[in-house]
């Protein structure tokens, strides 16, 4: 029996099989992870009262946590957690029912709360803080706490998100290949 990845009344993480998940993280419920994603050591995902989607090539790094709201009477969609295609979540980061799009970058040690919403191609600095409710424009290195728009990217930088995103696939890989190994021994 898996008890890192695991379901919660009832409903079961949907993990492609091409997506790995550290035996030191835990999955819990309403779930999915797309093809070539990776959940990192001490990472916990508690999809137990709302739904947690997270993007093909997507990484959640080390001690990151991700929740969402739960549904209520007047809020029958409460706030779930959509995470993207190519998208790094660095380590120590806390997501809480919030939307990320397409490539980009959550640094380490990073807050995102409810209902924020982060479009594709979107640096956030490490330590920020993005307050309920905030939309965070395409194109741009946001800081701080609460987090404000500091510059726009340069085309270098918005070119490091796929490269990042492929970086922890293959690292995936490698981890994957090594655990089998150790299994072995």
């Amino acid at each position: 029996m898996n008890h890192n990845i695991r379901a919660f009344d009832g409903v079961s993480p949907a993990v492609d099989p091409t997506a790995w998940v550290d035996p030191a993280a835990v999955v819990i419920g309403e779930v999915a992870l797309a093809a070539r994603a990776s959940v990192w050591p001490c990472a916990v995902v508690r999809g137990d009262v709302n739904r947690i989607e997270i993007g093909e090539a997507s990484n959640v790094q080390d001690f990151a946590m991700l929740h969402v709201s739960h549904k209520k009477a007047d809020d029958p969609e409460g706030a779930p957690l959509c995470i993207g295609r190519r998208v790094t979540i660095g380590h120590h980061v806390t997501l809480h029912g919030c939307t990320i799009e397409d490539e980009c970058l959550i640094g380490i040690g990073t807050i995102v709360l409810d209902r924020a919403h982060i479009e594709k191609h979107v640096l956030v600095g490490a330590g920020s803080l993005v307050p309920p409710g905030k939309r965070l424009e395409s194109g741009h290195l946001y800081l701080g706490n609460p987090v404000k728009k500091v510059r726009p990217l340069s085309a270098e930088e918005i070119a490091y998100f796929a490269y990042s995103a492929e970086h922890y696939v293959r690292l995936m890989g490698k981890h994957r290949a090594s655990l089998a190994e150790n299994d072995m021994t």
